[in-house]
């Protein structure tokens, strides 16, 4: 079968308000959300993880948005995303409704669409309903002059098609590399304060006024994409591969690694592994990790009580750290993802 190739259709310019009933999220009030976490998903103006900045529960329901698949885009960033399950958002997100109902692939497309469209948008000229109900976008269409509802939704079911047999291919490979059938033993536990597992340094802040675009990933305070808040073309002291981060501020107490070169923000705290190595590191993350419901916004996870925080590890018969023990487990866990992620994507197939 041919692969469908943008150039096959026709284009045309379509009055994007014509197309979506376009409104606000209700007023959320934040303070709320804190220690109010749950299943719900809440949508902001974020750049990464499709808007996703925490699941929260016990908000009244009329601010629940339902009537999905939409389109939401943040009035400054203008980053459009498709949600396909209901959520929460505030005044400061637009919720796009198709006014004939569409499935996520087209709205996908009509999401990439807007976004070429969409760059003029800034803080300073923002993407306000009343500007995105005039806003223009160009879509192929039919032979009526007409949307071509199904060429987007075949197009875009072709690149996952593709993306997904990539990422198959490279699983696979990745999968020979590990010894699945690897038996861990029980061990013994102990006690560390993690200055006697990990050099800490505190990172410094690079301000969006002074932020260069580029492809540095710069770590921030938040609980998903990995710690990273932004990518970027500046450098400082902080650059730094094979370490870990420690939220001590915002999402407090979240850990993550990073074998890539990195920035550190203020926000953050840079752990130098004293024993390094990727599977180490990511068991130690998850020990941190763990220890994070003590920490909030009134009780920050600094550089001194960073360094007195206790971590459990698994132990060797002469008590120190069993690193051996650490890599095989961690290892072990991706080799079963790696195979739970496979089986799926071939059953997929199979539907």
């Amino acid at each position: 079968m041919s692969r469908l190739s943008l150039d096959s259709v026709k284009w045309k310019e379509f009055v994007l308000g014509n197309l979506f009933d376009i409104q606000i999220g209700k007023a959320i009030n934040g303070n709320k959300i804190q220690g109010n976490l749950g299943e719900k998903p809440y949508i902001t103006r974020k750049v990464t993880d499709n808007g996703l900045d925490n699941f929260i529960d016990n908000y009244p329901r009329e601010f629940l948005y339902s009537d999905v698949p939409v389109i939401t885009i943040g009035n400054e960033t203008a980053k459009p995303f498709v949600q396909v399950t209901p959520f929460y958002t505030g005044t400061k997100v637009n919720i796009l409704k198709p006014k004939e109902q569409l499935e996520k692939e087209k709205l996908l497309f009509v999401g990439m669409a807007l976004e070429k469209a969409c760059d003029r948008y800034s803080y300073s000229f923002t993407a306000n309903s009343t500007r995105l109900k005039k806003q223009i976008i160009l879509l192929p269409v039919d032979a009526n002059g007409n949307p071509n509802w199904r060429f987007m939704g075949e197009y875009v079911k072709q690149k996952q098609n593709i993306q997904t047999e990539k990422l198959i291919n490279y699983y696979e490979k990745k999968l020979l590399g590990h010894d699945v059938t690897t038996k861990l033993s029980c061990v013994n536990w102990k006690s560390f304060w993690l200055e006697d597992i990990v050099d800490i340094k505190s990172g410094k802040d690079i301000y969006h006024r002074e932020r260069l675009e580029g492809d540095i990933p710069y770590i921030t305070a938040t609980a998903g994409n990995n710690g990273i808040g932004y990518f970027i073309g500046n450098t400082n002291a902080t650059l730094e591969e094979d370490c870990i981060s420690v939220n001590r501020n915002g999402s407090v107490g979240y850990s993550f690694y990073h074998p890539y070169k990195a920035l550190y923000g203020n926000d953050t705290r840079k752990l130098i592994p004293k024993v390094k190595g990727k599977y180490v590191s990511l068991f130690i993350t998850t020990s941190i990790t763990k220890q994070r419901e003590k920490y909030g916004y009134g009780y920050k996870m600094g550089t001194g009580r960073l360094k007195r925080q206790k971590i459990m590890l698994p132990v060797d018969e002469n008590g120190n750290p069993h690193w051996e023990y650490m890599h095989k487990y961690m290892q072990k866990l991706e080799s079963e993802k790696i195979g739970q992620l496979i089986n799926y994507y071939n059953n997929k197939e199979l539907e």
